[in-house]
């Protein structure tokens, strides 16, 4: 049997996430640490928890954050979790994306209204997913 066809679509696939991991790390915020970036997740999870649990967030919103979280806590990923630095990027891109989507989704507005932390921790995700 000829398998160059499954080939080929893996190695687009691959091709497709490593352009997006290469997008990403051109156009992130240059002047913010990693460290003000990992004190947003606290803050980012009780914002997707609320925004899942509020029954007037549009459907398609909390349809692909809980596509997002089955995504985060699957052991399935591309990139496997035991790979230092690679691993949880695919986790990453993920996310990014689809809190990009939410955001555009929902505009600026109504994400700042339903964010629970500090302005400042809201404009540094401004940041990040504009």
């Amino acid at each position: 049997m000829d398998w160059s066809w499954l080939l080929g679509v893996i190695g687009a696939v691959a091709a497709i996430w490593v352009a997006l991991i290469a997008i990403l790390w051109l156009f992130r915020p240059r002047d913010t640490s990693l460290g003000e970036l990992l004190r947003l997740i606290p803050d980012v999870l009780r914002l997707i928890r609320g925004l899942l649990a509020d029954r007037s967030t549009p459907l398609g919103v909390r349809l692909a954050l809980g596509v997002l979280l089955i995504w985060i806590v699957s052991p399935i990923d591309l990139i496997p979790e035991f790979i230092p630095v690679l691993g949880p990027l695919d986790d990453v891109v993920v996310a990014v994306l689809v809190l990009r989507w939410v955001s555009r989704r929902l505009g600026p507005d109504e994400l700042a209204r339903r964010w629970p932390g500090k302005p400042e921790g809201f404009a540094l995700l401004r940041r990040v997913l504009d």
